[in-house]
């Protein structure tokens, strides 16, 4: 039963990556290189405005509805991308991006069916699986855009038009896969680590793994957003930048299943901790220019990756997961428009400091807490 949820993502991972690449493009070819963010933005908002959505059909259809509602709307729009890259009006472009982030938002989501789909016992290692399957569609959605630009000219359409093309084909295929998937409706689910804790208690370790999930994504984003302009300062070349992105992707999500097991051995608030902790250090580590900067890259994917599955893990089953992921998203978009602004009055010393500020609180409040706690199997 995980298979479906896995496949679904990383489908979906490639289309969004297919899309998102190749719209930037359209948009400084159709309306000038200073919108040509337009897109991507509006692809984020949809994330994180279909997040809520799909957040409210899971209550009322059940998770795996509600995962194909999210894919049937991505369908719907990359196929209005394909109509603006064969000419028709380039708001449709705009329109079709915060569509497929409705079905980014299920493709996100889903890592909470593949929990259900397993025993409790492995619920923190399918959900790794999935945030690991989705660096798969990511990583290999690149591959395949020249050779779809080549059917869509094939085709006697514009090139510009093959990756949109294939963005359908995989928001379609995530659809189909997304049929097989099987899980119990939320409602009918046992409330998780209820074990001895108070409703309160409950309530604040609930909290807590949300602050850090939202806070690990924040200081990720913010560290990331002024890497080029780093490297652009400091005369390094694309090359090197390319390996830094690399190497910070690596940390993301070639760990995720350590990550799942850890936490189904423990727990997850062991692994928050970590994650709150290493955040700290790989972001005072970006301080120092020279050989330590990508190893810190790599550690601060790794961080956010404790940080997110962690939180996740806690949340599962809870209604706060939906409102996170659209948090999530929404905090990206704001953290990385600042983040170079940021940067360029205090440099990464500013954005460190920032980053404590927001991670040494929440490492205190999670270590003092006995609520986030659950249960070792």
């Amino acid at each position: 039963m995980l298979l479906p949820v896995v496949l679904a993502a990383a489908l979906m991972n490639a289309a969004m990556i297919a899309a998102s690449a190749v719209s930037t493009i359209l948009t400084a070819d159709e309306l000038g290189p200073s919108l040509a963010g337009v897109p991507n933005t509006a692809g984020v908002l949809g994330t994180a405005a279909g997040a809520i959505a799909v957040g409210r059909w899971t209550t009322r259809l059940g998770r795996a509805y509600a995962l194909r509602l999210g894919y049937g709307v991505g369908v719907a729009g990359a196929a209005l991308t394909v109509l603006a890259a064969v000419g028709a009006p380039v708001g449709l472009l705009f329109l079709g991006m915060f569509l497929l982030g409705a079905g980014n938002a299920a493709s996100l989501l889903s890592r909470y069916a593949a929990g259900e789909a397993v025993p409790e016992a492995r619920r923190a290692s399918a959900m790794s699986a999935v945030v690991w399957a989705s660096t798969a569609g990511a990583a290999g959605g690149p591959f395949l855009l020249a050779p779809s630009q080549s059917f869509a000219s094939w085709l006697g359409l514009p090139a510009v038009a093959g990756p949109f093309l294939l963005a359908v084909a995989a928001v379609f295929g995530a659809l189909v896969a997304s049929t097989y998937i099987r899980t119990v409706h939320v409602a009918e689910q046992p409330a998780r680590a209820q074990h001895e804790q108070t409703a309160a208690s409950r309530r604040t370790s609930v909290l807590l793994a949300a602050g850090v999930m939202v806070a690990g994504h924040l200081v990720m984003v913010a560290l990331m957003s002024a890497v080029p302009v780093h490297t652009h300062q400091h005369g390094d070349g694309l090359g090197l930048l390319g390996v830094m992105l690399s190497a910070h992707t690596l940390g993301m999500f070639a760990l995720s299943p350590l990550t799942g097991w850890w936490i189904d051995r423990t727990g997850p608030r062991p692994v928050m901790l970590t994650g709150l902790l290493l955040l700290i250090v790989a972001a005072v580590l970006t301080t120092q220019s020279g050989p330590a900067f990508t190893p810190a890259l790599f550690l601060l994917g790794y961080a956010w990756n404790l940080c997110y599955l962690g939180g996740s893990a806690r949340l599962l089953g809870t209604p706060f997961e939906s409102k996170v992921e659209s948090s999530i998203w929404a905090i990206s978009a704001l953290a990385a428009a600042s983040s170079p602004w940021l940067y360029t009055l205090g440099g990464y010393p500013l954005l460190t400091a920032i980053s404590a500020v927001l991670a040494v609180p929440l490492l205190l409040f999670v270590l003092r807490s006995t609520a986030v706690r659950v249960t070792p199997r």
